[in-house]
């Protein structure tokens, strides 16, 4: 993808003629074709004559073989950039225009036939010719065909370098746009499944054991904050990437007085890239979007494997519904949630595309170099996936349904409210500590603002969490030991472990009353949670209705 176009031929097309053809002089392309049969020359004459002379064809005398054509082209896969390729030339013909280097009746049917060549793809009227070699050239060579001279003028002070670039980073600021409306419609999702099942608690988990009983619109909602960030990083992402590279040309610029700005302008850049070189040969932009991406893919992995796990009769927290659910062809009796499975499978498929860009560019001298012609398709396929990643987590949080029944059984496993009954023996330590300063405790007892009591010393901020947890781990071990829920201890067993447990401690345990004493900014707590709900309905338009 070099320079300007320079043709000696006064037309695009350039055949071989007779005398060349049929001599005796063996090529690559050119077998001594005297020992031929008058029919198979024909054959061979008409076939050559199918081919144009390539637009960068000027100083070649043969034309490439088959192999490295089907091999070099890029179309079957960059004519997806056809509406951004048709804006850019729209707007540096305009430039030209306006700079006296073409005239204004030649921008008119430059334009024209621009508007007509659109038309003819979206109608799926248009031919895309492998031998033209990628989208510039199919539109450029067809654009020649339908206007003559003044198409030829539309590649002044503009190299294929240059203008890949620019349709590759208006194409990639379409794609941010869609992967961010497809991130809101989850966001929006999880949300609503969020207020269908206010109030239920769940076990949550650390290392995949018991931990601590949360509130399920808390655990979802934890999705919706991940998506945030990942929307945050794609438009940051937009926002160093809009600078346009048009009118950087092959990497040195241009000697023609062009207005790098008016192209930026027309086409919503920020502003022109500041050096040619670094607009031509550099892919950072795409690296960060495909990083971007990466990290939106294993966020939704995890959604995935939380709820592929939940959907098993191990867990047995959520029924999918038949319509995102799959059978076996051996086993009568499976329902599998499979989009959730692919969800966390295709996310190795968007690693895979930021991995290939990264090591497509780590060893490329400056400036442009053909090898990145093979960094659209791993963006392709990067924005495809995500997208259906995507669409088809917020279709299955849609068709979802949580088992209160099974979740309710299940609670009572694994001691979940051992961590608030050591925060009560905190409060109560300090609760105690204040009460006995006015009630007349000797003030020999208070040395460098604490004091010792029961053989355990506390200071004015209660008791040590460390000695807490210690104590409460005492009672599970008895739990343990006699397979009950600490609730389901007497007293007398308690105070036998620490004196200072007193009746109000059963306002601690048990998953309702320890969630109900989460009160920090941000817990599981449910005015916490009620307050992170209204933000998230407010945020994302939700009507509650």
């Amino acid at each position: 993808m070099e320079s300007q176009l320079f043709s000696t031929s006064p037309s695009i097309f350039h055949f071989p003629s007779p005398k060349t053809l049929f001599s005796n002089k063996t090529t690559h392309r050119n077998p001594n074709f005297s020992s031929f049969t008058p029919k198979r020359k024909l054959a061979i004459q008409a076939k050559l004559m199918e081919k144009e002379n390539k637009l960068w064809g000027g100083r070649f005398e043969q034309t490439v073989t088959d192999k490295v054509e089907k091999f070099t082209e890029s179309i079957s896969f960059d004519k997806e950039l056809y509406k951004h390729d048709i804006m850019g030339s729209k707007a540096h013909a305009s430039m030209l225009a306006k700079q006296g280097l073409m005239s204004e009746s030649d921008k008119d049917s430059i334009l024209k036939g621009l508007d007509e060549i659109q038309r003819k793809i979206e109608a799926g009227e248009f031919e895309w010719r492998e031998d033209r070699e990628d989208v510039h050239m199919n539109i450029e060579a067809t654009l020649t065909e339908m206007i003559g001279e003044p198409a030829k003028k539309l590649h002044t002070a503009r190299s294929r370098n240059d203008q890949v670039l620019t349709d590759f980073k208006l194409w990639c600021r379409d794609a941010i746009d869609r992967i961010a409306a497809s991130i809101k419609n989850l966001q929006v999702a999880l949300v609503k499944l969020a207020l269908n099942n206010e109030g239920l608690i769940v076990p949550g988990y650390t290392h995949l054991q018991r931990a601590q009983p949360v509130l399920l619109p808390h655990l979802l909602l934890a999705y919706v904050e991940q998506l945030e960030r990942d929307a945050g990083r794609l438009l940051d992402c937009k926002l160093r990437m809009n600078f346009c590279p048009l009118g950087a040309c092959a990497l040195a610029g241009t000697g023609l007085p062009i207005d790098r700005f008016m192209t930026s302008e027309a086409l919503g850049f920020t502003a022109p890239m500041r050096n040619s070189i670094d607009a031509v040969s550099d892919r950072d932009f795409i690296m960060e979007f495909l990083s971007a991406n990466s990290i939106t893919a294993i966020h939704l992995s995890r959604l995935g494997e939380e709820w592929v796990l939940w959907a098993s009769e191990e867990f047995g927290f959520l029924t999918p519904s038949d319509s995102v659910s799959t059978g076996s062809s051996i086993m009568p009796q499976k329902k599998n949630p499979d989009p959730m499975e692919l969800v966390r499978g295709k996310s190795a498929r968007v690693i895979g595309d930021l991995v290939t860009l990264l090591t497509l560019c780590k060893g490329l001298p400056l400036a442009y170099n053909r090898d990145l012609q093979e960094d659209k398709e791993p963006v392709f396929d990067s924005v495809k996936t995500v997208v259906g990643m995507l669409e088809v987590s917020a279709e299955f949080a849609q068709n979802i349904t949580f088992n209160q029944e099974r979740i309710q059984k299940s609670l009572p496993a694994g001691h979940l409210d051992a961590t608030t009954l050591a925060d009560y023996l905190v409060n109560k330590a300090r609760e105690e500590m204040w009460r006995g300063e006015g009630e007349g405790l000797p003030r020999e007892k208070y040395v460098d603002n604490s004091y010792s009591r029961g053989g355990i010393r506390r200071d004015k901020s209660g008791l040590p969490f460390r000695t807490a947890h210690e104590i409460v781990g005492t009672c599970v071990h008895l739990c343990v030991s006699r397979n009950l829920r600490l609730e389901d201890l007497t007293l007398d067993d308690l105070k036998r472990i620490n004196p200072a447990f007193q009746q109000d401690v059963y306002e601690y345990l048990g998953v309702e009353n320890a969630v109900n004493k989460f009160c920090s900014y941000g817990s599981t707590g449910s005015a916490c949670v009620a307050n992170q709900l209204d933000y998230w309905v407010a945020k994302l338009e939700i009507s509650k209705i």
